[in-house]
């Protein structure tokens, strides 16, 4: 039986994908070694994908009201949200109207 390898952080796993993208474009690699690379950049793009939908998911959650609306705001450039920010309750038509 494979043992399952350790997960990569997102920011690892898409580094190393680009890597592999980038041996595979120069084409300079043998058959076998392509399909191999080809091969592990499936898994990475896998593994990236569900580290994508799994963010999006605590982000749906984050922002989420008391009352089960979202509310997206767009932050200004370059700043972040903190844990001791709140989350504005209030979706934009309930502000306009």
């Amino acid at each position: 039986m494979k043992d399952k390898e350790p997960e990569l952080k997102f920011e690892k796993a898409l580094a190393e994908l680009r890597g592999i993208v980038d041996k595979l474009e120069a084409g300079d690699l043998e058959l076998d070694e392509s399909l191999k690379l080809f091969e592990r950049g499936v898994k990475l793009i896998q593994s990236c994908s569900k580290r994508l939908e799994d963010a999006q998911r605590r982000v749906e959650v984050a922002t989420k009201t008391k009352d089960g609306k979202r509310v997206l705001k767009e932050l200004p450039e370059g700043e972040a949200i903190s844990e001791d920010d709140e989350i504005d309750e209030t979706t934009e038509e309930e502000e306009k109207g």
